[in-house]
């Protein structure tokens, strides 16, 4: 990595990297299945919900189409009944970011960098999120399932940021997130560091097979990672909350 560019572009997932994730995304899937006949304490249960969490920061329509591979109307009921539920939830019981989330942020901003936020979710309830914790400021830029045609593995998110936000060099983007999907996508878009987040529903095996090149133990370790020089440089972890994933 020390012949990359310095970054210029920070690309942050939502749910489990800079949110906490309090069980909001699975609710909205269980209740969504339920509309479909699929019923905690089945089988047919079990196995939709292993599908879900494997399946975390890839976009909710595209789950839902695996999710009943040979009836998008019922993929579509079900991704209604999901919009449905997350944004009652919401209304409910509010949003919260990871702790040192915002303060995180602005210490990248304050460096020069600029933000996007990504997020598997519909503009909807991309808004709803950032209406509960109040972070238009925060950012440059926001993608949500409604911005491009392909949700991750694929690399459409990270590359339109690049383009939206003008950035001259794939390497110069960093991309971190709690989900194998988005460590595969920013791989795929040539990031120069891909960053699994172990707050996130994925664990550290999983981020680092879907090519993370660090770990983190939570957002309030990337500004020291991206700018503090040693680790973003390859020479070890910047402190004890970042792990080298891959050589």
């Amino acid at each position: 990595m020390s012949d990359a560019p310095s970054a210029t572009l920070v690309c942050c997932g939502l749910i489990g990297t800079t949110v906490a994730d309090t069980g909001l995304v699975e609710r909205a899937f269980t209740e969504s299945i339920a509309t479909q006949g699929i019923v905690p304490g089945t089988g047919a249960y079990a196995r939709c919900m292993a599908f879900v969490h494997r399946s975390r920061g890839q976009f909710t329509g595209e789950v839902m189409s695996g999710l009943f591979p040979d009836n998008q109307a019922r993929a579509q009921a079900a991704q209604l009944a999901f919009e449905r539920s997350f944004s009652s939830a919401v209304d409910r019981m509010g949003a919260q970011p990871v702790p040192g989330a915002p303060e995180a942020l602005a210490r990248l901003s304050e460096s020069g960098l600029r933000i996007c936020l990504v997020t598997e979710l519909s503009p909807r309830l991309l808004d709803r999120v950032l209406d509960a914790i109040g972070w238009w400021g925060h950012l440059d830029l926001k993608l949500s399932s409604g911005d491009v045609p392909r949700g991750c593995p694929a690399p459409d998110q990270m590359l339109c940021a690049m383009l939206r936000l003008g950035v001259t060099d794939v390497r110069e983007t960093v991309v971190a997130d709690g989900t194998g999907p988005a460590m595969l996508a920013a791989r795929r878009a040539g990031a120069g560091l891909a960053v699994g987040v172990l707050t996130g529903p994925h664990s550290r095996d999983r981020l680092s097979r879907a090519g993370a090149t660090h770990l983190i133990g939570s957002i309030s370790a990337l500004p020291e990672l991206v700018t503090g020089g040693a680790a973003a440089a390859g020479d070890g972890p910047a402190d004890a909350d970042v792990d080298r994933a891959v050589g």
